[in-house]
């Protein structure tokens, strides 16, 4: 467990900041840009979920299973930011890491999901009169590049990685 006495530094912005080992590092390196994509992330899942909580027209069990699985999704992203704020040579005992059973998890929900859905015939537009689909959409546009090698490129590789 993380204890924080304080979230910030009073260090300055040298366009720098330190991992969880203490080690100084760009703030447009790849592993700060992953983690950041990571949080951003998460904050986009909270939206979702708060918006979830006020969809009416949602069945409630319906609802309640997929705040659930969002409230798990998004403590995985902390667990993920985590490890990649920290090299591995720094990891403590029992750090939470993500494993090949979340993955697992996490797809075998998401068919589950589509299992009832018909066939997309074509893109879904974010926005429309609930405010949760944009928001989803959102979190979707955040998620889908955060992998993607074409995106490496565009950071600083230096640094410890």
């Amino acid at each position: 467990m993380v204890t924080l006495s304080k979230i910030y530094t009073r260090t300055g912005d040298g366009g720098t900041t330190r991992l969880v080992g203490g080690q100084e590092v760009a703030k447009n390196s790849l592993r700060i840009e992953a983690y950041g994509t990571v949080d951003e992330l998460n904050a986009v899942i909270g939206v979702v979920r708060a918006e979830l909580a006020e969809a009416g027209a949602i069945a409630a069990d319906a609802r309640a299973s997929l705040d659930g699985w969002l409230h798990e999704v998004q403590q995985r992203l902390f667990d993920l930011g985590s490890d990649l704020a920290t090299l591995i040579e720094d990891r403590w005992a029992d750090q939470p890491l993500i494993e090949d059973a979340h993955i697992t998890a996490m797809e075998r929900f998401i068919d589950a999901q589509n299992a009832g859905l018909g066939v997309l015939k074509s893109f879904v537009l974010p926005g429309g009169s609930r405010p949760t689909r944009s928001s989803t959409s959102r979190a979707r546009s955040v998620a889908g590049p955060s992998g993607a090698p074409w995106r490496w490129p565009t950071a600083s590789r230096s640094g410890p990685t």
